[in-house]
């Protein structure tokens, strides 16, 4: 356990911090699969609404836990897959 105040203050900081980023990941996580999902059923105007919302997911969280390549790499394989849904 912590002595200092200040290290007692950045346990609490770290604490809140990583709640925070769990819930982000979760949300990204299940965008994802949402619009993986979409994109196998064939269904491309719900999947480009899902893309849309799951790229933006993506950019803010290179911002704080994702590398940005690798958003960068999700992003793109996913456009891919909905692109390629026939109409």
């Amino acid at each position: 356990m912590a002595n200092l105040d200040n290290a007692k203050k950045a346990i609490r900081v770290q604490g809140r911090k990583s709640a925070i980023n769990k819930k982000l990941k979760t949300n990204v996580k299940r965008l994802i699969k949402e619009t993986k999902k979409l994109a196998v059923a064939g269904e491309k105007e719900q999947a480009s609404a899902k893309l849309v919302e799951t790229t933006k997911a993506l950019d803010k969280a290179s911002k704080r836990f994702i590398h940005k390549n690798t958003a960068s790499r999700i992003k793109s394989r996913l456009a891919k897959r909905v692109n390629a849904i026939e109409k």
